[in-house]
């Protein structure tokens, strides 16, 4: 595969047979960063400890709630996708502040509000929560939020934190069974995580820039020494952001595995881990590509997210990583659809089960 070799500017040859990439275009990776002034207001006020009981609403009713994503449903339709796994701002969820209750209570306000949206919108967003996690507790007191939010709420997904010390990692590794009742609820609900962190309160490692990949990098790592899906075999996690440096460095990682006696890569994770398209150049969507078979990754924008601004080399959005997908010359057609649609579907099942029944009832109609 060629990288672009002549110059920032130069134009891409965009394959022929893009627009019929996919019956869907899926984004996997979005986050509720455009919440109403309500519910900053009730933040403050619970970490200050002046927070009584929040009403179920917050007082937030559905107009303020469908215009308040109006920015994404734009870009949905400016940009080519369909439907947002959508989820808690993640640098909100902030697992390091407060009490744990506190903790509890945010996440159930904050996953009742994903909910709503999805419930009014469902043709654009199926909701992911956020786990109640807090330092120093055990995984497992996450369960009851977990089963809530996929049974009652219509989750098709979770963002799991590896380091709810917010950036100094006070906690067990992702191998470690402290771990393990949490990751036998998600195999019995059948849903994924996705391993993204939140706000860093370290300052050495900004949190989008550092603490994000840092992270993705550490999960994928913790993966590789330990033999967590032996023991969970029907476990899967996301790794977001392209996987970090993981691709860049994929292998170093082949000798490590090698080195500590570990199966192939393809045999020890990658029947369990998958990358999310969160790269906003396209050199590293090739190299994404290149790298990671085709069955592991999966689309997404984390549209509006860390890196809303236009690229002054290409006049485009950096966020608008649909267009670095078609225009990676090695993909297929098939390849594509997986890529947009298909490996979703498979890597979230639920989210598959709503889209079946969904076509379904339109084809009775």
């Amino acid at each position: 595969m060629e990288i672009c070799r002549a110059g920032p500017n130069a134009p891409r040859k965009v394959p022929n047979d893009t627009q019929d990439t996919a019956r869907m275009i899926i984004d996997i990776h979005g986050h509720y960063t455009t919440e109403p002034q309500a519910l900053h207001d009730f933040r403050k006020r619970q970490l200050a400890g002046n927070s009584s009981p929040p009403a179920p609403d917050l007082g937030i009713s559905d107009d303020e709630l469908r215009t308040s994503v109006e920015p994404q449903l734009r870009l949905q339709k400016e940009r080519g996708s369909d439907l947002t796994i959508f989820s808690p701002r993640a640098s909100g969820m902030a697992h390091h502040l407060g009490t744990e209750a506190i903790g509890i209570e945010w996440s159930r306000v904050c996953n009742d509000l994903i909910h709503r949206i999805s419930t009014l919108l469902p043709g654009n967003f199926a909701g992911a929560g956020q786990l109640p996690q807090h330092p120093g507790a055990p995984p497992k007191n996450c369960i009851p939020e977990l089963e809530r939010m996929v049974t009652e709420l219509g989750f098709v997904g979770v963002n799991l934190n590896p380091d709810p010390s917010g950036g100094y990692w006070t906690g067990p590794p992702l191998t470690d069974p402290d771990w393990y009742p949490l990751y036998e609820k998600l195999c019995e609900l059948d849903v994924p995580a996705m391993i993204h962190v939140s706000s860093s309160c370290n300052p050495n490692f900004h949190f989008t820039g550092a603490h994000y990949i840092n992270a993705d990098t550490t999960a994928f790592m913790q993966l590789l020494q330990g033999d967590l899906f032996k023991d969970f075999p029907k476990l899967r996690f996301v790794i977001p952001h392209g996987g970090g440096a993981v691709p860049f460095h994929w292998g170093r990682y082949r000798g490590l595995a090698q080195e500590m006696k570990k199966p192939l890569l393809a045999d020890h994770l990658l029947g369990n881990v998958f990358f999310d398209t969160c790269v906003y150049h396209l050199p590293g969507i090739e190299l994404l590509a290149k790298v990671i078979p085709v069955d592991n990754i999966l689309f997404a924008s984390e549209m509006l997210g860390a890196v809303k601004g236009i690229d002054p080399e290409t006049a485009h959005h950096y966020d608008d990583v649909k267009r670095y997908v078609e225009q990676v010359e090695m993909l297929s057609v098939a390849d594509r659809r997986k890529i947009f649609e298909t490996n979703a579907r498979r890597v979230y099942p639920r989210l598959d089960a709503k889209l079946t029944a969904r076509a379904s009832a339109d084809r009775g109609h």
